[in-house]
């Protein structure tokens, strides 16, 4: 981003620097040493989703809470062009409205001080992430509804792929994710505590990935298990086949492919918390004599199957590993086998949030289609079929966050408020990001090229629709069997 003006040169070096130094992590507040004073307009606010913050911020100095200048105004006005004017109310530390109606219409966003404003003209991506989390950005109103009309109003304003990372991006483009570095990252975010998982994920399985709802009303519950037989079906699972999961989470889909599709699964797995998880599920179940969890990456994977299935790690692998990917499932997979890939993507390539990357998700990138496909050219795989599941996804997130405000008081003591208000953030900017089209869900399915035991049709997929009920027995009848995701 370009400087403003000459006057700002020195705390855009102070505030690069501070950007250069910044560790991954979720102690946002131990980052932000001079953390200002909000002062609250006098006006009657509406009711906030943050407003219940404990932590309160202290220390202000005049230069940051003082009178409004006329700069400062001008730069607002630059950022308000600059995402593409959408409707809401802007209020500043003086407590006066500086963009939109009154305080009357909602959203409304607070700037608690003077350099907040500065670090949104840096670096917007990482420090308004930060400013929220630490408290200093107050908003009021339906944030997931706000950051959804950010992206649309870029896009109505010609800003789009540009200014889309001002306020999200769910993944941070990593290049080089090596083994060490991706041990690193899957224990900063899938590591943090199952407990706290728990508390917002489905009751059956704990899946963190996208549910599929054949009837929008139906629970959350009830649509992961539909995503599992949505899953089954596309691989045409028959008793006795072996399978091969990378990536496998707590072990959900594993577990189920073995119970109620007969099949055999060595799933992989290098988070320690989630590997202890699944193995426990596996032995309480009956299961671990047909469901082997290895704690080990999916490049050290063994072995020959009849089945490859990931849903939910392409997005932890990077774009440079794609064709080592690729040549692991090509070593792997039998010639008469079949696959299926199932990750978040996007609809052209381009860089991510360095908030994200930073605060949530390290190392991980959504791919556009066009780089999915650098996992597959090299080798002789044919796709089969190709579905995006994006408004899929945003449900399943809108679900995530009803329960994760729901238990936020418990996540608060787990962690802390600036835990609760960066979570909160993710999980909304999240649903803005498929409910925009900014992101989708993409399954792909794919086999070798002289597999001819294809489906003329997609009914195999959709034999079975009703929903089932959760932890029932169903499978598919007729030409095909049932699915995960």
């Amino acid at each position: 981003m370009s400087t403003w003006s000459e006057s700002m040169n020195a705390s855009h070096e102070e505030l690069s620097q501070h950007n250069r130094d910044a560790k991954p992590g979720l102690d946002i507040a131990a980052a932000e040493e001079d953390n200002a004073a909000c002062i609250e307009p006098t006006s009657e606010k509406t009711a906030t989703s943050d407003s219940d913050s404990r932590s309160d911020t202290s220390g202000s100095s005049t230069s940051l809470t003082g009178r409004v200048t006329s700069l400062d105004r001008w730069l607002i006005e630059r950022i308000f062009d600059f995402i593409g004017r959408p409707p809401v109310t802007l209020v500043l530390w003086d407590g006066q409205v500086a963009y939109g109606a009154d305080l009357h219409q909602v959203p409304v966003v607070t700037l608690c001080d003077r350099n907040v404003l500065w670090r949104l003209l840096i670096d917007p991506e990482l420090y308004f992430g930060d400013m929220y989390s630490a408290g200093r950005i107050r908003f009021e109103g339906d944030l997931a509804g706000f950051l959804t009309d950010v992206f649309n109003s870029m896009a109505d304003y010609g800003t789009g792929n540009k200014v889309r990372r001002f306020f999200t991006g769910l993944m941070h483009h990593i290049v080089g994710n090596t083994l060490d570095r991706a041990r690193q990252n899957i224990y900063h975010h899938y590591d943090l505590s199952n407990d706290f998982y728990q508390k917002w994920l489905d009751t059956e399985a704990m899946q963190y990935t996208c549910a599929y709802f054949p009837d929008p009303a139906i629970s959350l519950e009830q649509a992961q298990v539909a995503k599992l037989h949505h899953v089954c079906r596309k691989l045409q699972l028959k008793p006795g086949d072996e399978v091969v999961e990378a990536g496998c989470g707590w072990g959900g889909l594993s577990r189920f492919m073995a119970q109620h599709y007969g099949v055999t699964v060595s799933a992989y797995n290098i988070s320690r918390e989630q590997i202890a998880y699944a193995r426990r599920k596996a032995r309480d179940m009956g299961l671990d004599d047909r469901v082997e969890y290895i704690e080990d990456d999916y490049r050290n994977i063994k072995g020959e199957y009849d089945v490859f299935v990931s849903v939910g790690m392409l997005e932890h692998v990077g774009v440079g590993n794609y064709r080592t990917l690729g040549d692991v499932i090509n070593r792997v997979l039998r010639q008469d086998g079949r696959g299926l890939v199932h990750s978040i993507g996007r609809n052209r390539p381009g860089q991510m949030s360095s908030w994200i990357e930073r605060r949530i998700f390290p190392g991980a990138y959504a791919p556009a289609l066009s780089e999915m496909m650098k996992i597959f050219e090299h080798h002789d795989f044919s796709i089969w079929d190709v579905e995006n599941l994006r408004l899929h996804y945003a449900r399943t997130l809108q679900h995530w966050l009803t329960r994760f405000e729901q238990q936020s008081d418990e996540v608060a003591d787990l962690f802390d408020e600036n835990f609760v208000r960066a979570w909160r953030l993710y999980l909304c900017g999240s649903i803005a990001s498929f409910e925009s089209g900014v992101n989708g869900l993409f399954q792909l399915l794919f086999a070798r090229e002289k597999q001819n035991e294809v489906p003329w049709t997609r009914n195999y997929v959709y034999l079975q629709e009703s929903v089932p009920a959760p932890g029932s027995d169903t499978r598919g009848n007729g030409s095909g069997n049932n699915g995960a995701g």
